[in-house]
């Protein structure tokens, strides 16, 4: 059966032709290479954009009185760290220093983060800031912020 389509184009004088078949073939990269294009974009972001800043990963989830935030932050004192709430936003802020400077550095691997970072959590729900507590156990920040609980209904009487 012929589709509309095909009758359109032969009304129109329009030829199909075959697309031309190129193999593209991948380049590889090594270690090396890819070592150079993650410093080369590095430098680009030092020189340009006012200096590299990594991001945090976090958990966030509620129960019923607060607000819970954790984060896996390996290789920082509790005293490096930076935490504020302001209304409704958490900011976390830190610096991880390198432990260990290699001269040649003939790294296989490079994925480990050193310098600085943050994150800014907003948070889904009213909390009392006054009453915030952050701790750091084994690597793991945790942070609970109180929840202020208001009331669920309210009656308005009319007048």
């Amino acid at each position: 059966m012929t589709t509309f389509f095909d009758k359109l184009k032969k009304g129109m004088d329009v030829e199909e032709k075959p697309a031309p078949k190129e193999k593209i073939v991948p380049k590889k990269r090594t270690v090396k290479k890819e070592i150079e294009i993650k410093q080369a974009r590095q430098n680009f972001a030092l020189q340009n954009l006012g200096g590299q800043e990594g991001q945090l990963t976090v958990d966030v989830y509620q129960t019923d009185g607060e607000i819970d935030i954790q984060s896996a932050i390996a290789g920082i004192k509790p005293e490096d760290l930076d935490i504020s709430v302001e209304n409704d936003v958490v900011a976390i802020r830190g610096k991880r220093e390198k432990q260990v400077e290699e001269k040649g550095q003939n790294y296989f691997y490079q994925e480990c983060y050193w310098g600085r970072f943050s994150r800014e959590i907003i948070l889904p729900a009213e909390v009392d800031n006054s009453k915030a507590k952050a701790t750091m156990k084994n690597g793991i920040l945790t942070i609970k912020i109180p929840k202020i609980e208001g009331e669920k209904k309210k009656k308005i009487e009319v007048k």
